[in-house]
């Protein structure tokens, strides 16, 4: 297993590896009823020589072939599966976050009528969100098996679902942890993803389905480009919610801030109905920018917005020293930051 990982890495150049199933591995009475399972030297139920192998299979990684990411598909609390091994960890440098992906993938797939319902599971995961390092991921088995596509997954109409699909996909890379996305899911495949033909891509020739594929590019940019969507993933002090009890609009609002303190102000509102003049607090007064509007029609949305530019008043508001009023438009979310750092802002909205 060491040489074949090590095959892929320094002959192929692949850039990162994933380590499936590794709850099953690290737990001798994983998914064994009692009496099919034998105990540690300890009388534990911890599989000791996984432990001391994937340890050594993520040193061996890092010594000979270093920068590459080693990422474990691990569903349980075991602690320090990020952690370095000389610290008492296994090592990996991402851990998928499961929790994650099942929670908001099922709040997003209900009406938005019920979603005030279900709330915490927007919420629940920004609990743990740095104990590990972690990734975001939409991955196959998603979207394989019968359980359908991402847009699949939305409710609503044709029109609905594209406004669900730009919101999830914007929501998702302004949240902190790294991106996994299966492929289809970039542009709105509406067919289930099988390994015996090619993605749609003549779904590119239609507008709506182009216009997701220009957002993620663009949220992509702006990924780069914006210190405060991935200098700070793995710490607390760089995320702080705004508004996360707001059930009854289902408005979240959330600050990330780079290592150096730069704000970027993330809205998302998950209902058919625009929220005209929604108050927010912020850490600055003065102009502020959107960089990405997810209703853009250039998305495919209805060009619903803030027209660029927001003013910040000495008003405070929801712990912050300063507020604004904005208008997030209905199923999305608007991110924006100082106009004194005008590169620094990005907007995420979409529309029914």
């Amino acid at each position: 297993m060491l040489a074949s990982a090590l095959h892929w890495l320094r002959h192929f150049h692949v850039d990162a590896l994933r380590v499936d199933a590794v709850a099953s591995m690290l737990y001798r009475n994983y998914s064994r009823n009692e009496g099919e399972w034998i105990p540690n030297r300890y009388g534990g139920h911890e599989n000791l020589e996984t432990i001391d192998f994937l340890r050594h299979l993520n040193d061996v990684i890092s010594e000979e072939a270093p920068g590459t990411v080693v990422i474990a598909e691990e569903s349980t609390a075991w602690p320090g599966v990020t952690q370095p091994t000389d610290e008492g960890g296994l090592g990996f440098a991402y851990k998928w976050n499961m929790g994650w992906m099942h929670d908001t993938l099922e709040y997003i797939a209900k009406d938005p009528v019920y979603r005030t319902y279900s709330h915490h599971d927007m919420t629940f995961p920004m609990v743990y969100a740095f104990s590990e390092r972690y990734v975001l991921p939409i991955s196959h088995d998603e979207v394989v098996h019968g359980k359908g596509s991402l847009i699949c997954k939305m409710p609503g109409d044709e029109w609905q679902q594209f406004a669900n699909l730009r919101a999830y996909l914007s929501i998702m890379w302004a949240q902190p942890g790294k991106k996994l996305l299966f492929m289809g899911c970039e542009f709105g495949q509406w067919r289930e993803w099988s390994h015996d033909r090619e993605l749609d891509w003549s779904l590119l020739a239609e507008g709506r389905h182009a216009g997701v594929r220009r957002l993620l590019s663009d949220l992509n940019r702006c990924y780069g480009e914006l210190p405060a969507l991935h200098e700070c993933d793995s710490e607390p002090q760089g995320f702080t919610w705004v508004v996360g009890n707001d059930n009854t609009n289902s408005v979240f609002a959330w600050l990330r801030w780079s290592a150096t303190g730069e704000p970027l102000l993330v809205v998302a509102n998950m209902t058919p109905v625009p929220r005209m003049g929604y108050r927010l607090g912020v850490p600055f007064a003065g102009g502020w920018e959107e960089r990405l509007n997810s209703d853009a029609e250039c998305y495919g949305g209805s060009n619903m917005g803030n027209l660029g530019q927001l003013t910040a008043e000495d008003s405070p508001l929801h712990g912050q020293i300063a507020s604004l009023e904005l208008t997030p438009t209905t199923t999305g979310g608007t991110a924006v930051t100082p106009g004194r750092n005008p590169e620094h802002a990005l907007t995420a909205r979409n529309n029914h």
